[in-house]
């Protein structure tokens, strides 16, 4: 065979293995967080998984099956169910990371219009829509271990009766909140989707 003729054949081969070659090196993105199918149990975590785990965490809010997933890397650490906006506060989907944690954050919006004594009066106002009447002041829904994510949405510890009901934050409850608060710091991805 002919040298040139060789080189028509080599060339080529070697040209299409260095190429493959390089595309293997190409930085190849972590994998993407699976979420278990349900049914789950209320809430779950693996503290073991926790301490072991040296992937990033990030946590994913399915408003569909009103859960919350965290996850390091592409592990599962914990899951628990969840409440979040009701009808006409809905917690707006979208990519968000964690702004700011409060472990006794008290909302400055929601609460309740109490007397002198702290007797409350009026349930559940709405300070953008009402004023506080004379004689009585606002007392604000206590919502601990708040990590806010998106203005001023946040996950915080509440009432989780299963459904949305909340005013567009996400309630967890208090022992799930307390383990994502104390296993998340500001600036984890917190992804909410439908």
């Amino acid at each position: 065979m002919q040298p040139t003729a060789l080189c028509k054949l080599i060339l080529p081969a070697i040209t299409t293995l260095l190429l493959a070659g390089c595309a293997n090196l190409r930085h190849q993105p972590p994998p993407k967080p699976q979420i278990p199918p349900a049914p789950r149990p209320p809430h779950a975590w693996d503290a073991e998984k926790a301490r072991a785990e040296t992937g990033g965490p990030k946590l994913i809010v399915d408003l569909s099956d009103q859960r919350v997933y965290f996850f390091k890397g592409a592990t599962l650490i914990g899951d628990t169910r969840c409440s979040t906006g009701k009808k006409g506060f809905a917690t707006p989907p979208g990519e968000y990371k964690v702004t700011q944690k409060n472990k006794d954050h008290v909302s400055n919006l929601y609460g309740n219009f109490v007397d002198a004594e702290g007797t409350v009066i009026t349930r559940d106002v709405d300070m953008s829509k009402m004023k506080v009447p004379e004689g009585l002041s606002f007392d604000g829904a206590k919502m601990p271990f708040y990590m806010r994510f998106h203005k001023g949405y946040g996950m915080h510890s509440g009432i989780v009766p299963n459904r949305p009901a909340s005013h567009g934050c996400v309630r967890l409850p208090r022992i799930m909140a307390q383990r994502f608060f104390e296993n998340a710091t500001v600036g984890v991805p917190v992804t909410v989707q439908e």
